[in-house]
């Protein structure tokens, strides 16, 4: 079994900028892709206050993305909101020669 296994490529790490977000389509998945402090997290790109697919475009400080429409914080590791409660999906990242890898699920269809 390959270590990336499941994993997807998005971008290469020099891609990134520090505390920008930027956006990504991983086997149909809306992701948030961010780097602070040079660790890498990936998050739904999908607000579950409003529906609105714009996390990408948040507010980075004290380890939180904030939504950039309502102010809703989301901790960038686990996607919790700061009461606790499940926020967003958070999805597992490597790099690996400076390559960025999401581990994204295909999603099931619902009949």
């Amino acid at each position: 079994m390959n270590e990336l296994d499941g994993f997807y490529k998005v971008c290469r790490y020099a891609d990134l900028q520090e505390k920008i977000g930027k956006r990504f389509f991983v086997n149909d998945v809306d992701i948030a892709v961010f780097k602070v402090d040079g660790k890498v997290y990936a998050l739904n790109n999908m607000c579950i206050h409003q529906k609105a697919a714009i996390i990408y475009d948040g507010f980075i400080e004290e380890g939180k993305v904030t939504c950039p429409a309502h102010g809703w914080q989301f901790d960038l590791q686990t996607g919790r909101v700061p009461n606790g409660i499940k926020g967003l999906d958070p999805y597992e990242v490597k790099i690996v020669d400076n390559e960025i890898y999401i581990k994204v699920y295909p999603r099931k269809l619902r009949w």
